[in-house]
């Protein structure tokens, strides 16, 4: 059995749709797995099981990586092709059935949309598959020690990043004597050219705590990092949405971009929100490239909260 699976340019996307893959890959064990993602999100596919190509989607003028995409997947028939780009690949491709996304409602969960996509309800929660590989890389960059505090302070828009001055003062709070995390190292996560997004928070705090991780992980030893750590929070980002499908408990910072639709999506999750939130949140000739932060309505004390409700719940479902 073959299945084709389509799936999205941007990693927080590309995450929120492995519930779906998850779901396949339960339902039919021995299929073999062709996976198409863009160049950011594909290198999350690398250990899927049953993984037998993985195609890198590359954007190109007058979208002509459609055309790209079918040369390199007509030569096949395909027992089930899921595409969730809404393209019209699926149905010039030889399948036996095909399940294709539509716009769907902007107020609803992503997570919901897709899973209702295959009339599932509830749907299923996004994963993560690492291998051995990944997981000794976690261990070397993350040695076994007192718990970790792991926070992604950088963002891909400006308007949405809480500010890596409110992210040290939230770290120096969580991590004081009479926090919950008094006792933790703090893990730094964010890609290399985002560094000057973090330097405020590393800089902030004991050198001896503090895991500088800008720049050194791949997505899945990013993964397998995230399930070493007792908390994450960070901005609406892949590294958010890949922290809860990692099952760590995961606090989001939402502002401009829609709660309602990119929360993160868990069993141990929250958000934190501003106020006002989404669209209202826009000024008048708002530009995502050069517009400041839109989350300064975000209290460092109203995350902190939120982050202590989060650990407390966490803890009562490990209990």
């Amino acid at each position: 059995m073959r299945i084709l699976f389509v799936t999205a340019t941007r990693i927080g996307d590309a995450v929120l749709s492995t519930g779906l893959l998850s779901h396949l890959i339960a339902r039919f064990p021995a299929a073999r797995l062709t996976i198409a993602a863009g160049p950011a999100a594909a290198p999350l596919f690398a250990a899927v099981p049953g993984l037998e190509r993985l195609i890198t989607v590359h954007k190109q003028r007058w979208a002509a990586h459609w055309p790209a995409l079918y040369a390199r997947t007509a030569g096949r028939r395909w027992d089930i092709v899921v595409d969730l780009r809404g393209s019209a690949l699926a149905w010039l491709l030889w399948a036996r059935g095909r399940f294709v996304i539509g716009k769907g409602d902007p107020a609803e969960h992503w997570v919901r949309q897709l899973g209702r996509l295959l009339g599932l309800d509830p749907p299923p929660s996004p994963v993560v598959w690492t291998s051995p590989v990944h997981d000794r890389a976690a261990e070397a960059l993350v040695p076994p020690g007192s718990p970790v505090l792991a926070i992604g302070p950088a963002a891909n828009w400006r308007g949405k990043q809480w500010r890596a001055e409110r992210f040290a003062e939230l770290a120096q709070r969580l991590t004081a004597s009479d926090a919950p995390f008094a006792a933790a190292r703090v893990a730094v996560l964010a890609a290399a050219h985002e560094r000057p997004q973090a330097m405020p928070l590393i800089a902030a705090l004991p050198p001896a705590r503090v895991i500088d991780l800008v720049g050194r992980t791949d997505l899945l030893t990013a993964a397998a990092v995230l399930r070493r750590s007792a908390l994450f929070i960070g901005n609406d980002t892949g590294l958010m949405h890949l922290a809860a499908a990692s099952g760590t408990p995961t606090l989001g910072l939402f502002g401009p971009s829609p709660v309602e639709r990119y929360a993160p999506w868990g069993r141990c999750t929250a958000v934190a929100v501003t106020t006002p939130s989404g669209a209202a949140l826009f000024p008048p000739g708002f530009d995502h490239r050069t517009t400041d932060t839109l989350m300064d309505s975000l209290s460092v004390a109203a995350v902190e909260r939120a982050a202590c409700d989060l650990w407390h719940r966490a803890l009562g479902q490990a209990a």
